[in-house]
């Protein structure tokens, strides 16, 4: 188990808690991250550590919680305190036991992510750049959306799958899809909206007392149709959630189209990051597009 005391020396000094007597239980922390639950008869802590050079990383993951949070929509973990310790670098938040996200749960996030993404800015982007799992993510300053998305989202997955060695088909066709996005945009113009970024149902959860949880953010200001597409990856958020969503900041009928195209950024990155498995899906995904033209 890892060393962590000047972490917790640091909780100490942040929060005023004496936590001497301190349990510490190895827990779930996702793909790239190790975690921890810190406790004590008073108090618990949730640590996740990663390489000490990724420190961006988990600020700009601190980022997101504490603007998330601020708006007091969802409920959001509270950012106790990140930095580089003991040959690590942390973040660590309150701990809150998670149970499934259904029922009136599932229906209540609906409706609170249909408030969060009612918060707006002037441009697309956000004030830092962050990551989507390890893989960078640029947010830089933009007023139009369709630039936005296609150079900082889809053209970099892209340039990080040539990188990878995922050359021929996937990059020849994806290069036609990126001159043909305006087709999808049509009598639509989003306005920038608060994401998560990142709201696949890993990322989704539920509290002792049915309160919705969202975590392990990728956070920007963009279209807030990126986010409902991701919820519909990998299982769903169930109908519910759905549901509640329409009836608060209903969706735009081209939407069933553009999800295909939102999605295609997180399989692709899913290709950067775990491999070959995500290839064809990919282009599947592209050749669906193009063929919507």
């Amino acid at each position: 188990m890892a060393n962590l005391n000047s972490i917790v020396q640091q909780i100490e000094a942040v929060t005023g808690h004496t936590l001497s007597n301190h349990q510490l239980q190895s827990i779930g922390g996702g793909s790239i991250n190790t975690a921890y639950q810190l406790s004590t008869d008073d108090h618990a802590y949730f640590i996740k550590l990663n390489q000490a050079h990724l420190v961006d990383m988990f600020e700009a993951e601190a980022r997101g919680l504490e603007e998330m949070r601020a708006l007091n929509c969802v409920r959001i973990p509270e950012v106790i305190c990140f930095g580089q310790a003991d040959g690590h670098s942390y973040i660590v938040l309150e701990y809150i036991e998670l149970g499934s996200l259904r029922g009136s749960a599932a229906g209540l996030l609906g409706t609170q992510l249909a408030q969060l993404h009612s918060h707006s800015q002037p441009f697309f982007g956000w004030h830092i750049e962050n990551t989507i799992g390890s893989t960078p993510q640029h947010n830089d300053r933009e007023y139009d959306w369709l630039t936005f998305y296609s150079q900082q989202r889809l053209a970099k997955q892209l340039q990080f799958a040539a990188k990878n060695g995922f050359t021929g088909r996937l990059q020849a066709r994806g290069q036609q899809l990126l001159t043909q996005l305006p087709l999808f945009f049509d009598n639509y113009s989003p306005k920038p909206a608060l994401l998560h970024g990142d709201l696949w149902s890993g990322n989704a959860a539920a509290d002792p007392q049915g309160n919705p949880v969202i975590f392990d953010p990728a956070c920007y200001y963009g279209d807030r149709e990126a986010d409902i597409a991701m919820t519909e990856l990998f299982g769903g958020f169930g109908n519910d959630f759905y549901a509640a969503y329409q009836a608060q900041y209903p969706l735009d009928p081209g939407y069933k189209t553009r999800k295909t195209l939102y999605n295609l950024y997180y399989i692709i990155n899913h290709l950067n990051l775990f491999g070959g498995g995500y290839l064809s899906q990919s282009e599947n995904m592209i050749e669906q597009l193009l063929a919507e033209i």
